[in-house]
């Protein structure tokens, strides 16, 4: 996890296209910029950030059972909660899970986990777009470097 470039999953552990769901890992830095502010001498991950882990787990799990042929981007966020806070060198399980699709749009549930112990969650809707220019190869070779399969179709 590379909070400050916004960077929030390390690896994708497991991708069920039958289920439709994602199961992905990360690591909060035992250092970050993001904490000298958030908070002075008792650093924690900013919710906005957590959120974003959720986004973006989901937005993985979108990109694989869509072949990648469109860009999903965040819409909107309902129901987050948040259970806990979340300090350096933790480790985070993040699960999305596809609810909807249609008319250019998807949602997801998605979680994030300590152990048995779960931390946050929200329902999160994205609009499928074509890929701006270039970013189409970007957002795949991200994708392997966390090691999540380009073919996977569901």
């Amino acid at each position: 996890m590379r909070l400050e470039y916004f960077e929030m999953i390390d690896r994708v552990a497991e991708i069920d296209p039958d289920a439709r769901r994602i199961v992905a890992r990360s690591t909060v830095p035992g250092a970050s910029p993001v904490f000298e502010g958030h908070f002075p001498d008792h650093p924690l991950v900013p919710g906005v950030l957590l959120t974003e882990t959720m986004a973006q787990a989901s937005g993985y799990l979108i990109l694989a059972l869509t072949g990648y042929v469109a860009m999903p981007f965040l819409m909107a966020v309902d129901r987050a909660r948040f259970r806990d806070f979340v300090g350096p060198g933790t480790t985070l399980e993040i699960e999305a899970r596809l609810e909807h699709e249609g008319s250019g749009y998807m949602a997801t549930r998605a979680s994030i986990a300590v152990g048995s112990r779960r931390i946050a969650d929200a329902e999160l809707r994205f609009r499928t777009m074509p890929f701006p220019a270039g970013l189409s190869e970007r957002m795949k070779d991200q994708a392997r470097r966390i090691g999540l399969p380009i073919e996977v179709v569901a």
